[in-house]
């Protein structure tokens, strides 16, 4: 099962570093890792996408809790949330296929944000599923690039995470 870990932090040199090195010492894997300041500038929040049991979410929930400069660790997963990722991908769009890709585009309501003799460049936001969806269709035109941000993740309705 995927976890959608959040973690507020002190906005300092090393803070990452050391999340990231609790992760690898323990041999947990990463699936995605987003990191940004929020409306207070001393402080970054973090959205952790790590892959493993509830054993597994556990120790990692206890490890981070013990960290220093980690204010505030909540799994998501537990609760409703809204997530989203970024997505680019630079897909090959020969003359004969540049409406269809568009169409595509459209559909996942995407926009083209570069456009090159040979490729378009497109931006796409959502979950999952919409972004493999999107990937999926995109392939069979050649896909010569993908860049993605990781997921965020904020809870549903008027619960917030606060210092």
């Amino acid at each position: 099962m995927r976890h959608s870990i959040s973690v507020l932090v002190e906005n300092q040199f090393g803070v990452l570093a050391r999340i990231a090195g609790l992760f690898s010492g323990r041999g947990f894997n990463i699936d995605s890792l987003s990191v940004g300041e929020t409306i207070d500038p001393d402080v970054s929040r973090m959205t952790i996408v790590v892959r493993g049991d509830d054993r597994i979410l556990e120790q990692v929930m206890k490890q981070l809790n013990k960290l220093i400069n980690v204010i505030r660790v909540v799994d998501l997963s537990k609760e409703e949330h809204v997530g989203r990722e970024l997505v680019l991908v630079k897909v090959v769009a020969n003359q004969r296929d540049r409406a269809e890709i568009l169409s595509i585009t459209d559909i996942f309501r995407g926009k083209i944000v570069d456009v090159g003799p040979e490729t378009y460049t497109i931006e796409i936001t959502g979950d999952e599923n919409k972004i493999k969806a999107l990937i999926n269709l995109l392939v069979p035109f050649g896909i010569k690039e993908i860049a993605r941000t990781g997921r965020v993740c904020m809870g549903r309705g008027s619960k917030s995470i606060k210092v």
